[in-house]
């Protein structure tokens, strides 16, 4: 049997609150893995409980590279969230995706270098699939979201998260481009590995502010002509979440690669295993650390 559903919500750029919701609440929480991004706000939409976090922190004070993914995701399995919808700024690598327009993430190519990526990196070794790092049933759920608020968008693409915070260099652009790739950001790793390492389902739609570097008419990325664009999104990523929250229990994730997946990725001798550690994982690998 499935565990009761609950959403969380992760904002990207231009996403720090959401508007029109219930009995909002910001609360702290403390995490093994530290403070998450910012307090977690705790709010209701049409009867259904949601947590959301701004990745950057509310006023943007927090860089990519340092953004404390594993407090974040740890916090999100604390108060019970079973479904992720990260929502992220990204520059176009197509000419089709303009300003404005949403993607629905389907892949990733992970350029980061300097994050911790994983919760396991000390005595209890695990590894788990990222073949397929999004859960389709979400990913419909935003789709149809999408539709039914006629925002333009594109169903599937490929995410190149690059390091940050400088933007690509000419060279760089054109390479993502020759591998096909269709948007470029700076957030949505290590943070979809975390979350599935914590066996919640993940799904990403990638807000479109501007063409990357590449692009004849758009040489410079100017942090100005993206805000403006980061408002109007801001405000269309707002009503989706809402049509969302509405809808996401009735999409089927029986068959999610994120449903249970410790069950098979933990490699390391449950004999070597310390209390400290179990204790550590306590949040993210409970489920399957604590069975005798």
């Amino acid at each position: 049997m499935m565990k009761k559903r609950k959403l969380g919500i992760i904002g990207g750029s231009g996403l720090y609150k959401m508007e029109g919701f219930e009995k909002p609440k910001w609360k702290k929480i403390n995490t093994p893995w530290g403070r998450p991004s910012d307090e977690v706000l705790i709010a209701s939409f049409e009867k259904e409980e949601i947590c959301f976090i701004p990745r950057h922190s509310r006023g943007h004070k927090i860089s990519p590279s340092n953004i404390n993914f594993r407090a974040n995701i740890d916090a999100m399995k604390q108060f019970g969230v079973t479904d992720i919808i990260s929502v992220s700024a990204v520059g176009s690598l197509k000419e089709n995706l303009e300003p404005g327009k949403f993607v629905i993430v389907d892949q990733f190519i992970d350029r980061t270098f300097s994050r911790i990526k994983t919760f396991f990196n000390d005595e209890i070794v695990a590894h788990v699939s990222m073949a397929k790092p999004i859960s389709e049933g979400l990913s419909k759920c935003c789709e149809t979201a999408l539709k039914k608020l006629n925002i333009k968008h594109q169903v599937g693409g490929t995410y190149v998260v690059m390091e940050g915070p400088q933007f690509s260099t000419l060279a760089e652009s054109r390479l993502y481009r020759s591998w096909g790739a269709d948007v470029i950001g700076m957030t949505n790793m290590p943070e979809a590995k975390l979350a599935r390492e914590a066996e919640i389902r993940y799904s990403t739609v990638a807000m479109v502010t501007d063409y990357d570097c590449w692009h004849p008419d758009h040489d410079e990325v100017d942090v100005s002509m993206v805000i403006q664009t980061l408002m109007k999104n801001a405000a269309n990523a707002q009503n989706m979440i809402k049509e969302i929250i509405k809808t996401f229990k009735n999409y089927p994730v029986e068959k999610d690669p994120a449903n249970n997946c410790l069950d098979v990725a933990i490699i390391t001798d449950p004999k070597l295993r310390t209390k400290k550690t179990i204790k550590k994982l306590q949040n993210i690998a409970g489920r399957v650390l604590n069975k005798k």
